[in-house]
């Protein structure tokens, strides 16, 4: 019997034997017997904001946690403990704690643990994605799936084997976002006409480089992990990444080929990843896209996507405004502008500022509600797919050539980040 089966069969002979013998008021009647046992593996900035955003929103105990440096343990453990206090929990028990390249496996073999949120450097998820499948334990897995070809092939292969088993969510929050969803049903459902073409951007602020005195050099890579090519994959996939998601949601479709530009322009810091991207994709009936990412100087810019079509265009910022210009106009109140004095009156009333406000809490309810229900949710083929896209602009500018969809699968590529990590055991 497989772990997957070991738990399905534990698990479902334990709720049976509950509604055959306990009362449903003893039964539901604890908020803490109905908690999901949630474990997090990379308790860095990204992991403590997504679980934190469980625990106030859902009903989860965080009650394991793994990473490769004990500094990032402790100063998660202080934060989770807390987490769990507010909620009528109690603190992270030491045993359930885990430290080393191990870590991730240790964590998931704790048969306690019934949900994992995977926010490890994005080289790593591929490995750790089908090790919690092993597991049998549901998986919410931050972006991008994978930095490779290969990785996403993983990816897409460990969701095929748990459809309808396990619920395993990937970290696009803005299709959980209220506005964005309303503004893309409308595309879909034609208030802009028929889409001619579509402008993305992620136009963001350069990254502090953090301290890597008396350190390793795999050490001080990992770090600054988003300096690094093959170890997040660049800023196609760490942050453009979310624009291309909006695109291939809103299209509902795979571009064909791309072409781009780039560089480390201007970037003689410590680190490998280009700093800007210009990138065209071709989509079927002729639909272009030109994508800009960017990370450079010291202020943060702007996000952006916007669908121009024969009746109309549609535009989503994150802080901006999400509404349709054109024959059918809407507009989704969030504030179109920041800073005029008009704005903050709105502000002050109560008005949001940005088309986020409620993605991630809706997200985290999405994926904790699926587990409670048995209504498991697969989103490995939709996250596989814009990785795929962000890799292919990515591919695409670093060869200076055209690059077709099936020539970027057929590549096989494959990064191998050439870490130490056995000195942290």
């Amino acid at each position: 019997m497989t772990n997957l089966e070991r738990r399905s069969f534990i698990k479902g002979a334990a709720a049976v034997s509950a509604i055959t013998i306990l009362k449903p008021s003893t039964v539901f009647g604890s908020k803490a017997n109905s908690a999901i046992q949630l474990g997090i593996i990379g308790c860095g900035n990204r992991g403590t904001s997504v679980i934190s955003s469980m625990s106030k929103h859902t009903n989860v105990n965080i009650m394991a946690m793994a990473d490769l440096f004990n500094d990032k343990l402790k100063a998660g453990k202080e934060k989770y403990d807390e987490l769990n206090q507010a909620n009528g929990f109690g603190k992270i028990d030491s045993k359930n704690i885990y430290q080393g390249s191990q870590a991730y496996m240790e964590l998931l073999n704790n048969s306690e643990v019934e949900a994992v949120l995977i926010a490890s450097p994005a080289y790593t998820h591929p490995e750790f994605v089908e090790a919690a499948v092993a597991a049998g334990v549901h998986i919410y897995c931050e972006k991008p799936v994978a930095i490779d070809v290969q990785g996403v092939k993983r990816i897409e292969k460990a969701g095929q084997s748990i459809n309808g088993k396990l619920s395993m969510v990937v970290g696009f929050q803005i299709r959980h976002a209220t506005a964005y969803q309303e503004m893309v049903k409308r595309v879909q459902e034609g208030a802009i006409g028929d889409l001619v073409t579509a402008q993305l951007y992620y136009l963001a602020s350069g990254l502090p480089i953090h301290p890597i005195e008396n350190m390793s050099k795999t050490e001080a890579k990992i770090r600054n992990q988003f300096h690094f090519r093959s170890l997040s994959g660049g800023i196609l996939l760490d942050q453009g990444i979310h624009m291309l998601d909006v695109c291939s949601w809103t299209l509902q479709r795979k571009p064909l080929l791309a072409m781009g530009s780039g560089g480390r322009d201007h970037n003689n810091a410590f680190g490998d990843a280009w700093n800007n991207y210009q990138i065209i994709y071709k989509y079927p009936n002729d639909i272009k896209v030109s994508f800009h990412s960017t990370q450079l100087g010291p202020n943060f810019g702007d996000v952006c996507a916007r669908f121009l079509g024969t009746k109309g265009t549609a535009t989503a910022h994150y802080s901006g405004g999400v509404f349709i210009d054109g024959e059918n106009a809407w507009d989704s109140g969030i504030l179109r502008h920041k800073g005029a004095s008009e704005d903050r009156e709105q502000q002050a009333a109560g008005v949001f500022t940005s088309a986020l406000h409620d993605s991630n809490e809706n997200k985290v309810k999405s994926f904790i509600g699926s587990i409670q229900s048995g209504k498991y949710l697969n989103e490995a083929n939709s996250g596989a797919t814009s990785t795929y896209t962000a890799i292919l602009g990515r591919m695409a500018a670093e060869r200076g050539e055209q690059v077709l969809w099936d020539a970027m699968l057929n590549s096989n590529e494959s990064i191998n980040p050439n870490l130490n990590l056995a000195q942290f055991d």
